[in-house]
């Protein structure tokens, strides 16, 4: 975003009377680096860009030495001379608030052009494409002027207004459809982003929900051992009988697979029962379990080399098998 910073005295106007810059500074600048950089005006009408904003916005990686390569002496210099040639020994404090140093170096328009005539990137090409144009009209006719705007200033003594050149508005255009374009991306990439995060603790709840499940499983099964080694096998046999006759046929879920598991006495790490207990759900619900590595290890807290190394296991003791991937690269499990 473009922040102005007209560098005037109190009683000075920023440009001198009777003067106009025949095209906006702003949509030049714009036309020129593809971006809105800083800027201060000095009282005699001319103006200086911060060179670390301009650089940048050019793809420079070194402002000093494109500085030194392509910006003469006398197009650039430096905030703090430039600040007291106006406001003298008082300089600082009418600089400071605006995010600016006095070290900083500063070009003016001339060594904004300088920078952008050595800058590589594309976006700067139509730029200077027009300012070619203007060379060659200079040498051919003689001179290079621009067309006077449809529209003037009622009032007679107003400077005259001047249109704005094809080829810089023209660069201006495609430079605001690139913009657009990149914000709709990034907003559809937020939303993108929030959707994941929803759907992450969705299935960080149901995790939950399923880890819940399986230590009250574990809880019952230990309480029946108990009881059943203190009580004696007819009474833990008359017990199972009466359980068996009165229950209802018992419904799958992941807490009962582990510990139908755990009876066929898999010895596995508590790592492998936290991936089990998060496959699980989605295995009985849709009948296979879709998740990438990623989004296993974002849950459980393993690394994805872990998570591999538990669905291999989990295959190999004959819980699950894998029955190929998704496009995305990602397993697809179902039970065995």
């Amino acid at each position: 975003m473009e922040v102005m910073h007209p560098m005037s005295t109190q009683n000075t106007p920023p440009n001198p009377a009777g003067t106009q810059d025949a095209i906006d500074i702003n949509d030049f600048v714009y036309a020129a680096t593809g971006a809105r950089v800083r800027r201060l005006t000095m009282p005699d009408g001319t103006h200086w860009f911060p060179a670390v904003d301009v650089t940048k916005d050019l793809g420079y990686t070194n402002t000093r030495q494109a500085l030194i390569w392509h910006v003469p002496e006398g197009c650039h210099a430096s905030l703090g001379d430039l600040a007291r040639s106006v406001y003298g020994l008082d300089a600082s404090r009418n600089i400071a608030g605006h995010g600016l140093k006095k070290s900083m170096q500063m070009v003016n328009l001339q060594g904004l052009i300088r920078l952008v005539n050595g800058c590589t990137k594309l976006e700067s090409e139509p730029f200077k494409n027009w300012v070619t144009e203007v060379v060659v009209a200079v040498q051919r006719h003689g001179s290079y002027s621009l067309e006077k705007a449809a529209v003037q200033p009622t009032d007679p003594e107003a400077p005259t207004a001047y249109a704005m050149p094809k080829e810089v508005a023209d660069a201006i255009v495609r430079l605001e459809e690139h913009n657009l374009s990149m914000d709709a991306q990034m907003l559809a990439m937020q939303r993108e982003a929030q959707e994941l995060r929803r759907e992450s603790v969705e299935m960080m709840r149901k995790s939950v929900a399923a880890q819940r499940e399986i230590a009250e499983a574990i809880r019952e099964s230990t309480a029946v051992q108990r009881e059943s080694f203190t009580a004696g096998p007819t009474v833990a046999q008359a017990l199972t009988r009466r359980v068996n006759k009165t229950a209802a046929p018992p419904r799958v879920t992941p807490a009962s697979l582990i510990a139908e598991w755990r009876e066929r006495n898999l010895v596995v790490t508590a790592d492998i029962w936290a991936v089990a207990a998060y496959i699980l759900p989605a295995i009985i619900e849709h009948g296979e379990c879709l998740y990438p590595l990623d989004a296993i290890a974002s849950v459980t807290g393993l690394t994805e080399h872990r998570v591999h190394d538990a669905l291999r296991m989990l295959q190999k003791r004959g819980c699950v098998r894998q029955t190929g991937v998704t496009p995305d690269g990602a397993p697809v499990y179902v039970l065995k």
